[in-house]
């Protein structure tokens, strides 16, 4: 069955085509480069693994609870339409909640991806185009990944979101080459983020569990070179070009916190937009979810430099202003020791199983 029969709704052409407006740039020198960024490219490459391998497919997944999500974490819990449903149509509420989710994962790797390859194409540094390269490697991972899961395990994919859409199409429609940085490091990938962490360590399946863990400790790399490549490129911007992307930062946030509600779930299930996205206004835990989504986005506009007046205002409305002082560092290296966690419970797993075996054919034979 192919991808196209799997979509709730018809994704519409079958390739999305977007203009390129930016300058590839090569550069002659070969011999010098930013020590930290080499260091993080060499990293890159020492990280690199296969999600064929590292990833146990095997584990069975309940296509009608793929997330373990509780019921107050459903945006029709609690309204007149909540009583009428089945257990069965809770399943399926769940099932269609996490292939939306999902679904928005791998559309947003794709665009990762490819955002990654236009960096390796635009930017002027060899030591950030060597980097990039890995990145857009751990990109196809990710989507390889989240394509699998959604095809074996859940057998539902829903079409990108119309405002990640538009966000992506800007992002790459402009021709500066820090944009792709900004609007898919920092932006879209910030609030992925964000969104893997949570179900990371709210959920009690283990296999999307691995997946998260896994492609998490990628993206802490992806963020300290978004970081670092941006941090020292707007020190040399004048006030009226930060503020250019001050006003970029400013709608990106806004288009994905009014946005990414999934309201296209409860309109699959016959509620009325309008009605729905009351429904996704009023729930307490989805206003829980986008507030902490900005939890990996605001200290790293910080520290990029993009703090002016205007923008620090619009945080404050959005309610996620003090966001600004979490140690970011701090959260990617938990990222990275979670995945390294999971890895050496899953040796440890593997090796007593081996060990075991090798005790029971020795047993057989004696016996004989």
């Amino acid at each position: 069955m192919s991808t196209h029969e799997r979509y709730t709704t018809d994704p519409g052409e079958g390739v999305w085509q977007i203009p390129s407006s930016g300058s590839a740039r090569f550069s002659w020198e070969y011999d010098e480069g930013r020590e930290r960024l080499l260091a993080l490219y060499q990293k890159g490459k020492d990280k690199q693994w296969d999600g064929a391998k590292r990833i146990d497919w095997d584990t069975e997944v309940d296509p009608y609870d793929p997330l373990g999500t509780p019921d107050e974490a459903l945006t029709l819990y609690g309204t007149r339409h909540w009583t009428k449903l089945t257990e069965r149509d809770k399943g399926e509420l769940r099932r269609h909640y996490a292939s939306w989710q999902f679904s928005q994962f791998l559309h947003g790797e794709q665009g990762a991806m490819v955002c990654a390859a236009r960096i390796v194409e635009s930017v002027p540094d060899l030591d950030a185009k060597f980097y990039s390269a890995t990145q857009t490697m751990d990109e196809a991972r990710h989507a390889e990944i989240f394509g699998r899961f959604l095809h074996e395990k859940v057998g539902m994919l829903y079409p990108i979101n119309k405002s990640l859409q538009g966000l992506l199409g800007d992002t790459l429609r402009d021709s500066r080459w820090d944009m792709p940085y900004l609007g898919m490091q920092v932006l879209i990938e910030g609030l992925a983020l964000a969104a893997f962490g949570m179900i990371r360590d709210t959920t009690d399946k283990p296999l999307p569990q691995q997946i998260l863990a896994y492609v998490m400790q990628d993206e802490a790399r992806h963020v300290a070179f978004g970081r670092m490549a941006l941090r020292d490129y707007y020190k040399q911007l004048t006030d009226a070009e930060l503020r250019e992307r001050e006003e970029f930062v400013i709608e990106g946030c806004y288009l994905m916190r009014d946005r990414l509600r999934g309201v296209e779930v409860l309109e699959n299930f016959g509620i009325p937009k309008k009605e729905a996205e009351q429904f996704s206004e009023q729930s307490e835990f989805l206003a829980l979810f986008r507030r902490l989504l900005f939890s990996r986005i605001v200290p790293c506009v910080k520290d990029i430099g993009l703090w002016g007046e205007r923008l620090q205002k619009a945080y404050l409305e959005m309610g996620v202003f003090e966001m600004g002082d979490s140690n970011l560092d701090l959260l990617m290296r938990q990222d990275e020791e979670i995945a390294e966690a999971l890895d050496r419970e899953r040796f440890a797993a593997e090796e007593s199983q081996r060990v075991a075996e090798v005790r029971a054919a020795v047993s057989d034979g004696a016996d004989a």
